[in-house]
């Protein structure tokens, strides 16, 4: 059960334009759904645009420390 708000009812009157012939019960189901797409998109969305910053950086810190580093770091270390 939903409480159509003042808010609500004009989201239905938009969608009713977009499907027009459905009740108002059956244009808050097709907004529930069509929120949930929209929210998984731009979940995936976000996905793949930090996998694509993570491969941008991928390389960048290559040889900035020496091949020796870390036994020179242990060196100092108690034992």
């Amino acid at each position: 059960m939903v409480t159509e708000t003042d808010e609500l009812a004009v989201a239905l009157d938009a969608a009713s334009l977009r499907w027009p012939g459905l009740t108002r019960t059956q244009l808050v189901a097709r907004l529930a759904l069509e929120g949930h797409r929209a929210a998984q998109e731009a979940a995936q969305e976000r996905i793949e645009r930090r996998r694509a910053a993570l491969r941008g950086l991928n390389g960048v810190f290559t040889g900035l420390y020496g091949p020796d580093y870390l036994e020179r770091v242990r060196e100092g270390w108690p034992e």
